[in-house]
């Protein structure tokens, strides 16, 4: 590849340029936004084909445990962006510091999801239950899938705590509280 083949390949990342991070890690987030966007797309319709079955789904929910899911995600991304900025001020200890704490945080997310999931089972509610529990079970499963993957991202951004890499882990959890901000009262508050 010739030097300028390579300068016109990164010419075509122009409209992701301005963005922190890396360019790839937007791609990827615009990607899974859009997944996003289809499974509470099919859930919203869905809803209003279907509103007797969401009502009596949505009943057996716990919304507190939801709730504070929300707080504890929420507070994860500001302790990232605190990382962000100090990995930004080259504090990488600060940063590292910030990083654990909001991936301590998304565990957290992630044991009090479990234990509405074990609630939810125990009590019969399962994929094939009704399509708003199937619905239910694949959207909040496919977010959960995708905390994980963030834990694990800013795990291993954290090793290093340089300021690229740290937003570019960061950008990854802020569209995961994004999206749990958006379903929380898709799922288990609108009626």
């Amino acid at each position: 590849m010739s030097i300028a083949d390579c300068e016109q390949e990164e010419a075509g990342w122009g409209i992701l340029e301005g963005l922190p991070g890396e360019p790839m890690m937007w791609v990827l987030v615009l990607s899974e936004l859009v997944a996003f966007a289809l499974f509470l797309g099919a859930f919203i319709v869905a809803h209003a084909v279907r509103p007797a079955v969401f009502a009596s789904g949505q009943i057996t929910l716990d919304a507190s445990l939801a709730g504070y899911n929300t707080i504890v995600l929420v507070t994860s991304g500001w302790a990232a962006a605190k990382g962000a900025a100090s990995a930004h001020a080259q504090e990488s200890l600060h940063a590292r510091l910030w990083l654990f704490l909001a991936m301590a945080l998304g565990a957290a997310f992630v044991t009090i999801k479990l234990t509405e999931y074990a609630r939810e089972i125990g009590s019969g509610a399962g994929l094939e239950t009704s399509v708003f529990f199937t619905l239910y079970f694949l959207l909040t499963g496919f977010h959960l899938l995708h905390v994980c993957l963030g834990i694990i991202i800013l795990a291993v951004v954290c090793r290093r705590a340089d300021p690229i890499h740290v937003q570019t882990g960061t950008v990854f959890w802020h569209m995961v509280d994004l999206v749990w901000v958006v379903m929380f009262p898709i799922v288990y508050l609108v009626r």
